[in-house]
């Protein structure tokens, strides 16, 4: 995102937020950009206060979630121009602090526009997961349904297959026809 780009919305920074680890995070890049920024300055800052950001304010991605996130957002690689360490990301807390930190005129300006973001995608959010678990609860019944009727389906073929083509019935055995000693 362009740092002359004065004209934010809360449908483009939404974009920029994230899940990881359940939590709803920016990277510190972007939020760099929003607030103004370069990324070296505020992580610069964070680190001169780093007891006022605790783990579940901001914490860095590990490898794993990095690499996922860079396919995510179509991120370059090392050798292109890439970041050379993992991300650190801010929950919503934690980027409400990093404008505090920064004390700059835009980055106060800005945190207004970010808090209504993640208050727009917890809404949102919160919505689909409501959803997702009614949707859960729904499919377990089914199941435990459909396993029943899925029995009584099975032993009603069975009986009909049996009616169609009955099993072949022993015969009994042939008496011997001739002289027995």
């Amino acid at each position: 995102m362009p740092k002359s780009s004065n004209k934010l919305t809360t449908d483009q920074l939404g974009r920029l937020i994230y899940e990881i680890r359940g939590e709803r995070v920016m990277l510190d890049s972007d939020l760099a950009s929003i607030y103004g920024v370069e990324t070296k300055a505020l992580n610069r800052a964070v680190k001169r206060n780093r007891h006022r950001f605790p783990r579940d304010f901001m914490f860095q991605i590990s490898s794993d979630e990095w690499q996922n996130l860079k396919y995510q957002i179509g991120t370059s690689s090392l050798g292109h121009g890439g970041r050379r360490r993992r991300p650190y990301v801010f929950t919503e807390h934690g980027a409400i602090m990093a404008a505090n930190v920064l004390n700059s005129r835009r980055a106060v300006q800005m945190s207004v526009f970010v808090v209504r973001a993640f208050l727009k995608m917890r809404a949102l959010l919160g919505d689909k997961r409501e959803l997702a678990q009614k949707l859960a609860s729904l499919e377990k019944e089914l199941k435990k349904r459909l396993d029943v009727h899925e029995a009584v389906i099975v032993t009603i073929l069975q009986r009909v297959m049996d009616i169609i083509d009955p099993p072949a019935m022993p015969q009994p055995p042939k008496p011997r026809i001739g002289f027995t000693p």
